[in-house]
């Protein structure tokens, strides 16, 4: 055999798996090349939308609309990109870093906020200038003229990015949990037609549904079907809120929530400890309701809990909107699924009246958010498209499609949802035990024990506690540290912003006509109202609330005197008692 020969299998034998990966790249990319040709007549504009979403109704929708928009932009086509929420992360940060990200990205979860953050300053175009105008896809309805952002349930709320004071996505969908059940198992088992809201009948019911054989397959139904996923639901909207009475004692800075920081102080100080009947109460709720939930639940997944409900096995189960449509398709002609606000103890019950002070609260808030990235090569179409998502007729008409909540007023609901219309008055949990890596691992650790009742009550207390208080003011320290780290990033931050205000009254000044000196002179305005409200909320009441902090934790014991944030002396209530008193003399 020729040497050239033997020289080119020897390399064959050697980069044969190289070779290999290598020509599937090159054939891959040709295919997607041509794919995409294919999809994209000449002189057409592409607009390219990624989103993590795979269910079947919202790619439906999305196309849905992408056909409505085309009636009156004939050249313009949406392509989707819809990527498996847990690659969507990775895939997401490569597209971005490599200049190759779509148009409109799905924004907001699969990274952490931290990293969105620094995407959101590097890759994607600020809203601002649009969420303060009139929605031109309005023309026509009763939000003709107003203003984006006020045309939102929340006001847009979600989309406005604090660190950067802007407005960087536009959300086009709400979100709640709520608690699902099966009508016709509820009813056959216990003959109730209607689901308890009072929290000591919800625990009789699934008393009753336990001790109830299936017929199927002789072992008694679940009264709960649950899993780590969902238990975070019944933490966050029924167990926590119990907690909400906290602040009365822990919050320092009086913003109406505990922090991680106020609460390891009040633990420091000795304000507060876990037989503190708000947090005391929680946990007994937690075990109470938990001890319903099938056996092995924290080792289980979402589908697993699902597949337990859909098979008529569990009664009960929560889970939120994006959920809705889905479990009412697998339902369809097997049994009817009902939705339930999560049941609360009584006022005048022996044990929870004392604490629980009402429903919890839900700020309505927008998800389905996009933004548009810097890379795209028609950002004016891109948000044009985004605005005709987020007018009145095309929110309502996408959210119908997909079963989801719409976020703009006005939009008429699915019957399915209308028990998902938020509770716009009421409490929220105030428990943060976690201030860094090892205290959220060792919580993590302990919370779970106690989970699935590996743990009592007091060892729990006993065990947090001790590790809290020895390894905390370390984590709690650190925290601080990097609160400080943070005034000096700020200080750049705010350079920036000066610059832009000081600009923007040189540019008012020069303004050529007196239209164009008022434009100018908002955006100046603007400017300087962001200057000060980050000087303010950053800067200065953070100093303070800093400095009060560290003379608490450094103490041993509490001030001689001192009183809890919303508690009264003794001496102050003597007053009000002689007060009263001469008050009420004739």
């Amino acid at each position: 055999m020729p040497k050239f020969l033997q020289s080119a299998f020897a390399f064959l034998r050697t980069y044969f798996a190289l070779l290999v990966v290598f020509a599937v790249f090159l054939w891959s990319a040709w295919v997607i090349a041509t794919y995409r040709a294919q999809q994209t007549p000449p002189g057409a504009v592409v607009i390219r939308l990624g989103h993590w979403q795979l269910e079947a109704s919202v790619r439906e929708g999305i196309d849905e609309m992408a056909r409505e928009y085309q009636k009156t932009h004939p050249n313009v086509i949406v392509i989707q990109d819809a990527i498996p929420e847990n690659t969507y992360g990775q895939w997401v940060s490569t597209q971005l870093m490599g200049g190759t990200a779509p148009d409109i990205l799905q924004v907001g979860a699969m990274l952490p906020p931290n990293i969105w953050l620094s995407y959101y300053n590097r890759y994607f175009t600020p809203l601002s200038r649009h969420v303060n105008a009139p929605n031109p896809h309005n023309a026509g309805t009763d939000l003709a003229g107003v203003p984006l952002r006020r045309t939102y349930k929340d006001g847009m709320k979600t989309a406005y990015i604090t660190e950067m004071q802007q407005y960087m996505s536009v959300p086009l969908s709400l979100f709640g949990v709520r608690i699902f059940y099966n009508r016709d198992l509820l009813k056959q088992i216990t003959g109730r037609t209607e689901a308890p809201r009072d929290y000591r009948e919800f625990l009789a019911v699934c008393e009753q549904i336990r001790h109830t054989p299936n017929p199927v397959t002789g072992q008694p139904f679940i009264p709960i079907a649950g899993s780590q996923y969902h238990f975070q639901h019944w933490d966050n909207m029924m167990f926590m809120p119990v907690t909400y009475g906290v602040y009365r004692r822990a919050d320092f800075n009086r913003d109406a929530f505990v922090g991680n920081d106020e609460t390891f102080v009040a633990f420091k100080t000795g304000l507060l400890d876990f037989h503190y009947p708000p947090y005391a109460l929680w946990l007994k709720m937690l075990r109470e309701v938990t001890d319903y939930f099938q056996t092995g639940y924290t080792g289980l997944g979402r589908d697993e809990a699902v597949f337990l409900f859909a098979q008529q096995r569990a009664v009960f189960m929560t889970t939120g909107t994006w959920d809705a449509r889905s479990l009412q398709e697998q339902a369809k002609g097997q049994f009817e699924v009902g939705i339930m606000d999560f049941p609360i103890p009584a006022a005048d019950d022996p044990v929870y009246g004392g604490v629980v002070e009402g429903r919890i609260y839900e700020s309505p808030s927008g998800g389905f958010q996009f933004g548009v990235t810097r890379t795209s090569k028609h950002p004016e179409v891109a948000v044009d498209f985004l605005l005709f998502l987020a007018s009145q007729p095309g929110n309502e008409k996408l959210n119908g499609i997909i079963g989801w909540i719409p976020a703009i007023t006005g939009c008429r609901l699915d019957p399915l949802l209308q028990a998902f219309e938020p509770h716009l008055e009421g409490i929220y949990g105030n428990a943060n035990f976690t201030l860094g890596g090892n205290t959220a691992v060792t919580w993590a650790q302990i919370y779970s024990l106690y989970q699935v009742n590996q743990l009592s009550f007091a060892k729990f207390a006993e065990r947090y506690t001790q590790y809290y208080l020895r390894e905390g003011l370390k984590d709690f320290l650190e925290q601080q540290r990097d609160w400080r780290r943070g005034m000096q990033r700020n200080e750049q931050f705010l350079a920036g912003i000066r610059g832009q205000a000081i600009l923007a009254d040189q540019a008012a000044a020069a303004a050529p006509t007196p239209a164009a000196q008022a434009a100018a002179a908002r955006e100046a305005e603007s400017a300087w109202v962001r200057y000060r409200a980050i000087t303010a909320s950053r800067q200065i009441w953070g100093e303070l609330n800093h400095a009060r902090q560290m003379d608490l934790v450094k103490r041993d014991q509490l001030p001689a005197g001192f009183v809890a944030p919303y508690e009264y002396s003794s001496n102050v209530l003597a007053k009000i008692r002689r007060r009263i008193r001469e008050e009420a003399k004739p």
